[in-house]
């Protein structure tokens, strides 16, 4: 039986007895019904309300496992990229007959290799990016910064 129902239970038991309303004691029963009354009103609510929220974590609940099943998916595609790139890197094919040095993986890119100062890996980068973004795939540093190409400009106008 609900909250609700034993309400009104109560109040056809009142109804029953013939209390009168008229009498201090009739008035204090009938006030004190009409507050249990209110209050399983407003639990009805409360509950209704819950309800709703409990809805509404559920679908959040789900989405989040959505989110969290595309990250995974993510997380998996770019460890083959990755891998790839790393088998990409192994396999540049320096072609000696041509001043432009090609990768194997793609026809119209211009690479040249360095050597990472940090950690002495050797790196194909493509000639159109600017020497201040390279990055060493291996160590993760910085291959030049704006000394380095400082030095190498006063270098290249010493020996004019």
């Amino acid at each position: 039986m609900t909250i609700s129902e034993k309400c009104a239970y109560v109040k056809g038991l009142a109804e029953g007895l013939k209390i009168d309303d008229s009498t201090p004691e009739g008035k204090v029963i009938s006030e004190l019904i009409k507050i249990v009354s209110d209050i399983s009103s407003e639990l009805e609510d409360i509950h209704d309300d819950v309800s709703a929220v409990s809805e509404q974590v559920d679908d959040i609940t789900d989405e989040i496992s959505e989110v969290e099943e595309l990250a995974e998916e993510l997380d998996h595609d770019l460890g083959h990229i990755e891998e790839y790139l790393l088998e990409c890197d192994e396999d540049f094919a320096l072609d000696d007959d041509d001043d432009d040095d090609e990768c194997c993986c793609c026809d119209d890119c211009e690479l040249y290799e360095v050597e990472c100062p940090h950690c002495g890996e050797e790196c194909c980068f493509d000639s159109e990016i600017d020497p201040l973004d390279m990055i060493c795939p291996a160590c993760g540093e910085h291959l030049y910064s704006v000394e380095d190409i400082d030095d190498e400009d006063d270098e290249t106008s010493e020996d004019k």
